[in-house]
């Protein structure tokens, strides 16, 4: 991926190679001949110019394009870097433009995600799978649904989840049904990492912790039961890593605590909702909210049944959540 601009960097004695894992300052870096370092980075890397086409443009808030020329721009895992060994030890001189860059998990050139939901314990919610889903859509990536746990629910309650996320394979999210402990689905699985940067991410205790030990001997990542109390679990992942496997890259990320639609708008929300684009255009008025308007295409296809109902419930919830939120200016 970054070995190309290798020879070039050589000659002046830089080297390019990618964050695998970040602790504090201390960068570990994955050569272009599968080594590994501890890096530090350069004290005057972190403000860097930016503008609205570049890679690391954040809007950070609501205010015009005159906004922030100047933004603190810091290595973080998945960052493909140029560094140089310099007075005793290696330190990282550059970040290449990122081609995705997430905030949470905080990770960086990501092109594929596996969101982790586990059938009971804790119990599989829509509700987080579509705020998930919208928070993601504004990033280029393939977004494939695990469903972990079915051996400890019975036949009926499978077929309810996998009959509802088949309305999600339609739209194009990928799912695939899996007992984490057992991994009988394990070459599947690996298939789809070969060649890909990829992360797994979802609610504490669904699994993804005991997902990555079965596809990597000797992790031994730990694993948290589900609080009986609290019906949820402790995070056991304290900080984001990438893990070589199948010719491509993984992440296990520290476990969600908080999605916000803090910088998303209506608009936002609407493209987000992409099956409901097969409807929008029988609205009767030009920018429905699909909320109180009469004549609307997307309620009208809630009534024949061609989207179901929770995703309508969903899209009406995170509407009046988007509206509720303060923005500043």
């Amino acid at each position: 991926m970054w070995t190309t601009a290798l020879s070039t960097c050589a000659k002046r004695d830089a080297m390019i190679g990618q964050i695998i894992k970040q602790i504090s300052n201390q960068y570990t870096i994955l050569t272009h001949d599968n080594n590994l370092i501890e890096a530090i980075a350069r004290g005057k890397l972190r403000y860097i110019e930016v503008d609205g086409a570049s890679s690391f443009y954040q809007s950070v808030s609501s205010k015009t394009k005159k906004e922030v020329k100047h933004q603190q721009i810091s290595p973080k895992v998945g960052d493909i870097v140029t560094y140089a060994f310099i007075s005793d030890h290696y330190v990282i001189q550059d970040i290449h433009p990122r081609k995705t860059d997430l905030y949470r998990p905080d990770i960086a050139n990501v092109d594929q995600l596996f969101l982790v939901f586990s059938a009971t314990s804790p119990e599989f919610s829509f509700v987080l799978l579509d705020k998930f889903l919208t928070v993601l859509s504004r990033y280029d990536l393939d977004i494939i649904i695990i469903l972990t746990k079915t051996d400890k629910v019975d036949d009926k309650a499978v077929k309810d989840l996998t009959s509802k996320l088949d309305y999600y394979k339609d739209m194009g999210y990928n799912y695939l049904s899996l007992n984490a402990k057992t991994l009988e689905d394990k070459n599947v699985l690996l298939k789809m990492l070969k060649n890909h940067v990829s992360v797994i991410a979802g609610q504490t205790g669904v699994g993804k912790s005991t997902l990555l030990n079965g596809l990597i001997p000797n992790l031994n990542l730990a694993t948290q039961e589900i609080s009986k109390a609290l019906g949820r679990g402790k995070h056991t992942t304290r900080h984001t890593e990438l893990y070589p496997l199948n010719g491509g890259l993984i992440a296990d990320t520290p476990g969600f605590s908080k999605l916000s639609f803090e910088h998303f708008d209506i608009e936002d929300l609407k493209v987000a909702f992409k099956d409901f684009n097969l409807y929008k255009s029988t609205c009767k008025f030009h920018g429905c909210a699909h909320i109180h308007e009469p004549s609307c295409g997307i309620k009208n296809a809630l009534d024949n049944g061609d989207i179901i109902q929770s995703r309508y419930d969903n899209y009406v919830a995170f509407y009046n959540e988007i509206k509720s939120i303060k923005r500043k200016y």
